[in-house]
């Protein structure tokens, strides 16, 4: 439980995700998210190899944190904060599928979409939020992961953040 301890020192407190619905005020486990936007798992794990499905910077209540583009309604600052966000909510996918973070061998990618207004040219500086949460959470060796970032025109319900990750695992 020694990343449970960090996170708790952090001031994070992880979604509690799980395939059935509950009320965020109360509580209670909330199902998967993606699952809104289509038909799809959270996660699905080959030996040592978890592959998560998109996460998105959504808030407890459900709502997006700084929906918009990059560029444009949404700061470069309030971008990289919903980055982070992302992290946090895929390290509840991670608990979710494996139980325990200490299982996390290394993060191996991540494939991040950023939506950008016209002109917007730095989409790898939005990435960094998730990617430096990581790297604070687990470590250098543990936490940084190969990396690749694309600006989008849009993602549902106006994100302007996602990320799919591959993690090694215990």
């Amino acid at each position: 439980m020694e990343i449970e301890r960090k996170l708790k020192q952090m001031r994070i407190e992880l979604p509690n995700l799980s395939t059935t619905s509950g009320l965020p005020d109360h509580g209670t486990p909330q199902k998967y998210y993606g699952q809104n936007y289509g038909k799809m798992k959270p996660f699905h794990r080959t030996g040592n190899l978890l592959v998560l499905s998109g996460h998105v910077p959504d808030l407890p209540d459900g709502k997006a944190l700084h929906p918009g583009r990059v560029g444009a309604e949404v700061t470069v600052e309030q971008a990289y904060a919903a980055a982070r966000q992302t992290g946090i909510n895929c390290l509840a996918g991670i608990k979710q599928a494996i139980g325990d973070l200490d299982n996390v061998v290394a993060l191996v990618r991540t494939l991040n979409f950023v939506v950008c207004a016209p002109g917007f040219t730095a989409p790898n500086l939005i990435s960094s939020g998730l990617t430096d949460l990581f790297a604070e959470v687990f470590g250098p060796e543990r936490g940084i992961g190969c990396r690749a970032t694309i600006g989008v025109m849009s993602l549902a319900n106006n994100h302007c953040y996602e990320c799919w990750m591959d993690v090694e695992v215990r």
